[in-house]
């Protein structure tokens, strides 16, 4: 009988400028200037990430979903939202 297959997304790191997620044996940056939407997150709401497919992610606490490809190139992927209170 097989068993569930769980895909995890771990926050390893934070500091000012971003946090470091990694995702099976990848390591990602992901910074507060191209996702604005974390910048003010608490690290609990940061850790809380799930990763309902291989290439999406969400952050239940902060109601942000984003496709893993969008962290890796975010240049491909101009900013449609701004987070509230953001110049961005």
């Amino acid at each position: 009988m097989p068993g569930i297959v769980t895909l995890a997304a771990e926050v390893t790191n934070v500091s000012k400028h971003g946090f470091w997620l990694v995702l099976d044996d990848e390591e990602l940056v992901v910074p507060f200037s191209a996702f604005p939407w974390f910048k003010s997150a608490m690290i609990e709401q940061l850790s809380d990430v799930e990763r309902p497919t291989d290439n999406h992610l969400y952050w239940p606490a902060l109601d942000v979903d984003l496709s893993v490809e969008s962290i890796r190139t975010p240049e491909s992927f101009p900013l449609i939202a701004k987070a509230p209170g953001c110049p961005v």
